[in-house]
């Protein structure tokens, strides 16, 4: 009977159970109750190690590595201690030990059933195991190694530390995948970690890894794998790989700060050998005066004629007939970004190569300028909720984008953020030269017509002494209003490019090439009579050389300076400024469909009075429309001197967030802070860039509010109340 029991127990076939636990019907009769609940309670015990050992043999067959290491490491767990404790109690019974067998001649059943009660629940949690594993075809390692090292989670000591074997077993095999994408660079044909260009696949990574490290685990292999690819003259030092190597076999994955700082330390490693070896201090100098001159119009010419191109592009496509030539494809703006280089210094610039324009909407045809109501505009402004606004779409009507192509090495050093970062930048600020460039035209315009006038009308405007009056106002007006849009633009305009951009590529050129500088107010070294513990005379020592690290701090925290600089992190500002471009090329458009000119031609039918009309009817509703543009360009301007005076007061954010996020997601928020999330220091206290950003803000308010005009407060304006404030009539 012992000996029925021993075999059961073992995983083989008996009479005594027919199906599953459940006794023969046959045995009922002859068993003790008390005998009846062991031989039951060791037959579930049995039949669930025969369910565990049949699935376990399945699993082996898996084509994962993960579930075959599970399924191997689970029968050296069987192997080891249950099928060993068998062994070991049939050895005990053969012998007749004192603590199995009564008065050396009989085994009681209960004595079985104790010696293999710490087996029921492990055997439970292991049956659950299984089924959770054979109900699903694939297991990717990282939902595998989340599950284990979720039920490692117990307070039963030996379901956790059976499940934490299997789950370190797994873990193993996906350290060993780690191991050569971080070491050697190389990627797997089967069960990869990342697809070819470096990029994690989903499901192949722990969620207890945090985002920073798989970031970092992307970068380092991307980093070694393109280094060996390109057969690069120097390879990664092997002595350095070899402590990395040890250091990946120390942790676990599971251990998530100790692993984050053993991946940290890789990337620093990493990272310090790629720029003293293949990322240099001249290629970073290189890209980063591409940027500025292409994403932060610094190269003015060539984004005058840039802009120039464009506008010529849309004519073009209007006034064509029909065929494939009325629509304008991504080819068309990139040859047009050639043509736009042809005579700038652009033109020989071997980086103008890696630019090209995107159209996420596709092939679109051309449109012409709305005219519609300008009072529409100030509903972005009104209400609490501020509407989210964008500038990729003012220079073409479209959703343009400027598109950089960043090779190796130099996409170890600009990630994607930073790019689209560049591209929102880009968009704000072709928007603005573009807007400034139209209202130029539009002066020149309104000059051109007033000199043809003045050949026949003398120091007048012509007409009748009632039409002399009203055009004369709505002449004045215009201009006054012409005026007002190119005066805000220009300081704006000179605001962003002077006071933000400029300042900064200097700082960050600065830092890119630290030097000794001059140094007036140092000791003479033979006065103080310690001249060789000092350095020379009227010069401070040189920094020292910027690491890999502090190049991506330096950079990141420069582009979050310039989204701040540039307004682009306060949604109610860039709500606001969205309008008033729109409205000043509305009054472009506007002037350019009356001919180039506020008042009507003399000649024109309404121009003049007839009848009983005191003014011409085409005058009255040129200055309806002069004067609703007036009215809504006043309360734009005041709603963004209004809200720029606000932010200056406002609070920086508590936490700390992703800034090319903050300028790309534009937060609707609408008292959100100007500053970015690195304009605190660690301790959360103001730092200096608070205060340099904040005199940013106040050098534009003292630029608009230069006369007192928006700090005494803004009256509603007439005409001639505008041509007295410009000096252009007497008070």
């Amino acid at each position: 009977m012992i000996a029925e029991v021993l075999l059961i127990l073992a995983g083989h076939a008996s009479s005594l159970f027919p199906n599953d636990h459940t006794i023969h019907p046959s045995f009922e009769p002859l068993l003790h109750p008390g005998e009846k609940q062991c031989l039951e309670s060791i037959g579930l015990l049995a039949s669930r190690y025969r369910k565990i050992k049949s699935a376990s043999a399945t699993l082996s067959q898996s084509s994962s590595r993960y579930v075959c290491a599970l399924a191997s490491t689970l029968n050296q767990i069987l192997r080891n201690e249950y099928e060993a404790l068998i062994v070991e109690t049939e050895d005990k019974v053969l012998r007749r030990d004192s603590a199995l067998v009564a008065s050396g001649s009989f085994v009681p059943l209960s004595s079985i059933r104790a010696t293999f009660a710490e087996w029921d629940a492990p055997f439970a949690a292991l049956e659950s195991l299984v089924d959770t594993l054979c109900s699903t075809k694939e297991w990717k390692p990282g939902p595998l190694i989340d599950m284990l090292i979720l039920r490692s989670s117990t307070g039963v000591y030996r379901i956790a530390s059976i499940m934490s074997r299997l789950s370190l077993a797994v873990q193993r095999v996906w350290k060993a995948q780690l191991t050569s994408l971080l070491i050697h660079g190389s990627i797997s044909d089967a069960d990869p970690l990342v697809s070819r260009n470096y990029t994690l696949l989903d499901g192949y990574v722990p969620s207890c890894v945090s985002a920073q490290t798989r970031n970092a685990i992307s970068y380092i292999g991307k980093a070694i794998g393109k280094v060996k690819a390109a057969k690069w003259r120097i390879q990664f030092p092997q002595n350095l790989a070899t402590d990395h190597a040890r250091q990946l076999e120390a942790v676990h994955v599971e251990d998530q700060y100790a692993f984050d700082r053993v991946v940290t330390e890789i990337r620093t490693n990493v990272s310090e050998w790629l720029w003293m070896n293949v990322l240099t201090i001249k290629d970073v100098d290189v890209s980063v005066d591409s940027l500025a001159n292409y994403f932060l119009i610094r190269n003015g010419e060539f984004n005058l004629s840039l802009i120039r191109e464009l506008e010529r592009l849309k004519v073009s496509r209007l006034t064509s007939r029909a065929g494939p030539s009325i629509v304008i494809r991504e080819q068309d703006l990139n040859l047009a970004l050639l043509r736009a280089s042809l005579g700038t210094t652009a033109q020989y610039d071997p980086s103008l190569s890696h630019l090209r324009f995107q159209l996420p909407s596709g092939p679109m045809r051309p449109l012409l300028p709305s005219l519609s109501d300008p009072r529409n505009l100030t509903s972005s402004i009104a209400g609490d909720l501020i509407a989210e606004a964008t500038f990729s779409d003012i220079v073409l009507g479209t959703p343009l984008n400027l598109l950089y192509t960043v090779e190796w090495p130099l996409d170890m050093f600009l990630q994607p953020t930073d790019m689209q970062i560049y591209g929102t930048l880009f968009a704000f600020l072709s928007s603005l030269r573009k807007t400034h460039t139209r209202m130029h035209t539009c002066w020149t315009a309104l000059s051109n017509a007033q000199r043809a006038r003045r050949r026949w009308t003398g120091l007048g405007e012509g007409g009748t002494a009632e039409d002399l009056a009203v055009r004369q106002a709505l002449l004045r007006c215009g201009w006054g209003l012409v005026r007002e849009m190119n005066w805000f633009l220009d300081n704006l305009l000179g605001y962003v490019m002077t006071d933000v951009i400029d300042s900064e590529f200097r700082r960050l050129k600065k830092q890119l090439n630290p030097e000794a500088e001059p140094r007036t107010d140092a000791p003479d070294a033979k006065a103080t009579g310690h001249g060789n513990a000092r350095p020379e005379p009227g010069t401070v020592p040189a920094s020292p050389p910027i690491d890999f690290t502090t190049l991506q701090t330096i950079h990141s925290t420069y582009l979050e300076r310039l989204v701040t600089g540039c307004l682009l992190t306060n949604s109610a500002l860039t709500a606001t400024l969205r309008p008033i471009f729109e409205l000043c090329e509305q009054l472009v458009a506007q002037i350019e469909r009356w001919g180039g000119d506020v008042l009507p031609a003399l000649l024109f039918e309404g121009s003049l009075a007839g009848g009983a009309q005191s003014v011409g009817k085409m005058v009255r509703e040129r200055w309806s429309v002069v004067s609703e543009i007036n009215e809504t360009f006043h309360s734009l301007v005041d709603a963004f001197y209004e809200q720029l005076t606000l932010s200056t007061s406002q609070q920086a954010f508590s936490g700390r967030a992703d800034a090319s996020k903050s300028v790309l997601l534009n937060s609707t928020t609408y008292n959100a802070s100007m500053y970015g999330p690195g304009m605190r220091t660690k301790d959360g206290k103001r730092s200096d860039k608070i205060g340099e950003m904040r005199r940013h803000i106040e050098r534009l308010l003292l630029r608009l509010d230069f006369n007192g005009e928006f700090s005494q407060g803004r009256r509603g304006r007439s005409g001639e109340e505008i041509l007295r404030a410009g000096g252009l009539t007497e008070a």
